[in-house]
């Protein structure tokens, strides 16, 4: 009995095994096996397309069009309940993935999308145009909380970003992103390297008008009052949170072991939703 409930289980897993081997989980989107592994190796830095949707999406880092791709359209970390016609913020769209996922979910959607980087942002437009989508708002700015000139890292990847210390190769356009919540919105993404805590201080009081939003929270261990203070503000607007973590930083926490060169010690996905019920209570 023993033997077979051994044999049984080591078919089933090699099964399973073989399964995932054989199985191209970006077929979906067009990706090859022979294409992944191609894509994978590519250095960055030349503009290439690549055609899914009936449409060209371009791109100039292989790697991160690829982590982008798993991302949005194969883990789908945007997947969410929204209205036929919802109005979107997008703080950090990068090239686009973002906007294309879900204008496609959400043809009628108006959507408004920040993104600093210029060769992002060069990327953006060209992507928005070969998809031929319409009723998007694009703006080269970066989200902070004032309207300012602001000290950036300009990297032509989803590491550029706002340096708090004044350093940076370059000064880029900001606005307050609270200015740009006095209607409702049905989702706000938030990922922009390291600055949500600043802005979502800054909005607070704003956030009464945003039904869903996702944080893509990046900090350090000096700055944990701060996290333990955004999750305070998520609170007191009523909303129920769900963690994940962004990127496996630390092989051995204690020790405080390092298994890549992000900067940052904490990388979390912090996916954000209206506790409507209770809503009703305190409101009745």
């Amino acid at each position: 009995m023993q033997n077979s409930s051994f044999i049984g289980n080591f078919l089933s897993g090699l099964k399973k095994k073989l399964h995932i081997l054989c199985t191209n989980s970006y077929a979906t989107v067009g990706i090859s096996k022979i294409k992944h592994k191609i894509l994978k190796h590519l250095p960055p830095g030349k503009i290439r397309g690549h055609k899914m949707l009936n449409a060209s999406f371009f791109y100039q880092n292989p790697q991160e069009f690829l982590h982008g791709i798993k991302e949005i359209f194969i883990e789908k970390i945007y997947k969410v309940s929204l209205p036929d016609n919802p109005y979107i913020i997008d703080c950090g769209a990068n090239i686009g993935l973002s906007v294309l996922y879900f204008k496609n979910i959400f043809p009628d959607a108006e959507i408004l999308a920040f993104e600093p980087d210029e060769r992002n942002f060069s990327l953006l437009e060209k992507n928005i145009r070969s998809f031929n989508l319409s009723n998007i708002g694009l703006r080269k700015e970066a989200v902070w909380n004032e309207d300012t000139w602001i000290n950036f890292t300009e990297e032509a990847s989803m590491s550029s970003k706002i340096e708090m210390n004044g350093s940076g190769s370059k000064k880029v356009k900001a606005s307050r992103l609270r200015d740009f919540l006095n209607r409702k919105v049905d989702f706000l993404k938030i990922d922009i390297e390291g600055a949500e805590y600043t802005v979502l201080c800054d909005i607070a009081d704003k956030l009464k008008n945003v039904d869903n939003m996702f944080i893509e929270y990046h900090g350090n261990y000096d700055q944990q009052i701060e996290l333990t203070k955004l999750f305070v503000i998520l609170t007191e607007n009523n909303f129920n949170y769900y963690i994940k973590e962004a990127l496996s930083v630390y092989n051995h926490p204690f020790i405080q072991e390092k298994n890549n060169k992000i900067v940052y010690d904490i990388q979390l996905n912090i996916f954000c939703h209206k506790n409507k019920a209770s809503a009703i209570i305190k409101n009745p």
